[in-house]
């Protein structure tokens, strides 16, 4: 009998030989702090909401608790990208004890464009937590509607 067959690496799952010893850590140390209701390294992930219209692109992103100037949008041809880093840091403090929480977490969204657009004309505004890009399409963009027959 092996050792490693004793240890509950991963809680279940057997190790494998070519798993590297930090990835393995990481499990260990997730799980266990998994078991107490702390869920380590968590991403931030913000909601995106995309909306169409004959004559722009609207797209807002929820990001609670972020500056502006944690916050890059970019635009190339065919997408919008949308990048920031939240930073965060709770602290009490009372008779007898002494209590901090950080949460730090990167991002990145990268929303693909449909269409031409105008980009001397994009509008991007944050307030409350949310940002709202609004994305003006070209006139040749606008008139590319085409009907499509559904055969039954």
């Amino acid at each position: 009998m092996d050792f490693r067959d004793l240890v509950p690496w991963g809680f279940g799952k057997k190790r494998q030989e070519t798993e590297h010893p930090l990835l393995v850590m990481n499990d260990l140390f997730r799980n266990f702090l998994s078991d107490f209701g702390v869920e380590p390294f968590t991403r931030f992930n913000p909601s995106v909401n995309i909306t169409e219209s004959d004559k722009e692109i609207k797209v807002s992103a929820e990001l609670p608790g972020m500056d502006e100037k944690d916050i890059d949008v970019s635009i190339t041809q065919d997408s919008l990208t949308i990048k920031g880093e939240k930073k965060e840091e709770k602290q009490e403090e009372a008779t007898g004890y002494y209590h901090v929480e950080r949460s730090y977490g990167a991002f990145s969204r990268t929303i693909p464009l449909p269409c031409e657009l105008d980009h001397n004309k994009i509008e991007a505004s944050f307030k409350k937590g949310v940002l709202v890009i609004t994305l003006p399409k070209t006139a040749e963009a606008c008139k590319e509607k085409r009907k499509i027959t559904i055969k039954t």
